[in-house]
This record gives structure tokens, C-alpha cells and sequence, in this order.
């Protein structure tokens, strides 16, 4: 059995704060999905707790497009001192679920439906931060789909995605 000892002095915490997501939909009723996210872009709604949790913040939010900032942060990373793929799909998710949401009215959201990460290289603290954007390539009645990428500070591609979002509330 492996034994080891990791000194008390690398041992790191991170605190996070985020809204109560019961207090959000009072605050969108009315609003469209571009309104939202705009919204959200400039600071006057919350962002979602899962983007306080990982770090990333909303950059871009035009009709059909949304982009996502991921700043280097530590505790996302994986053993190899990587960013984590989980991290780097949740921020692309996020993006394209954004994105697909920015082509809706009120009253409705969206929902993954799947998604289809390609990695084309590491996200390490040498080449971030990264976005994340998604883009509408067809939003139909009830199923909208959606392309992702993640560009490196330098704008290398790092990550492609496709995926397809359920509408769900008054439209579908």
C-alpha cells in the first residue's frame, strides 16, 4: 500500500459565494434569454452558481452567440497540473447552453440535450485564460443546435464542441 505524507503547508481552500438560485426567476420574469444573459454579461443579474463555483464569467452575449472567460485557477486543475476536462466542458456547456437560450423568449429555457467535447490540447497556466464560445447553427422549434470552441490566451484552438439543447417552458 502506497503511504505518503503531503505537508499541511500545500494544503490550499478556496471559498465560494454565489446566489440562491430560488431568487432568480423573480428577477428574469419578463426578460428574454438575450435580456438575461446581457443581464448577467453586465453584472445586474447573478451568474449561475455553477460559473461561481468554476470561475468563469460571461464576456459575450450577442443574439445566437455567447462567450465564456476561464481564468487559471488551481483547484480545477487535475493531477497533471492540467486544467480538468470536466471543468473545460462545463465552461463550453454553459457557453452553448447560454448561446441556444439568447434565441428564446421569455418564459422559456433550455436543457442539455448531449454534448460532444474533442480536445485538441492541454489547458495549462502557461496558455490561459481560455474562452469558451458557443454559437447557434439552427434553432429549431423544440431542439436548438449548437457549436462550441475554447481558444487559449493566444487564440489557439484548444476544444471543439457540438451539442443540442431542448427547449423547455412556454414554446416547447
Amino acid at each position: 500500500m502506497l503511504e505518503y505524507s503531503i505537508p499541511r503547508e500545500v494544503l490550499r481552500t478556496r471559498i465560494v459565494e454565489w446566489h440562491d438560485a430560488s431568487v432568480v426567476p423573480a428577477l428574469v420574469a419578463g426578460l428574454s434569454g438575450l435580456e438575461i444573459m446581457r443581464g448577467i454579461r453586465d453584472g445586474v443579474l447573478p451568474a449561475p452558481p455553477m460559473a461561481r463555483l468554476l470561475g468563469f464569467r460571461c464576456v459575450v452575449a450577442e443574439p445566437g452567440e455567447v462567450a465564456m472567460r476561464l481564468d487559471h485557477d488551481p483547484s480545477i486543475e487535475n493531477t497533471m497540473g492540467m486544467l480538468h476536462g470536466g471543468a473545460a466542458a462545463t465552461v463550453l456547456d454553459t457557453a452553448m447552453g447560454c448561446a441556444a437560450h439568447t434565441t428564446l423568449p421569455q418564459g422559456n429555457g433550455i436543457v442539455t440535450l448531449d454534448l460532444n467535447v474533442t480536445y485538441l490540447r492541454p489547458i495549462t497556466v502557461t496558455n490561459a485564460p481560455v474562452t469558451a464560445t458557443g454559437r447557434v447553427i439552427n434553432a429549431g422549434r423544440r431542439v436548438i443546435y449548437v457549436t462550441g470552441e475554447v481558444k487559449d490566451r493566444d487564440g489557439a484552438l484548444v476544444a471543439h464542441a457540438v451539442g443540442n439543447f431542448s427547449i423547455v417552458g412556454a414554446r416547447a
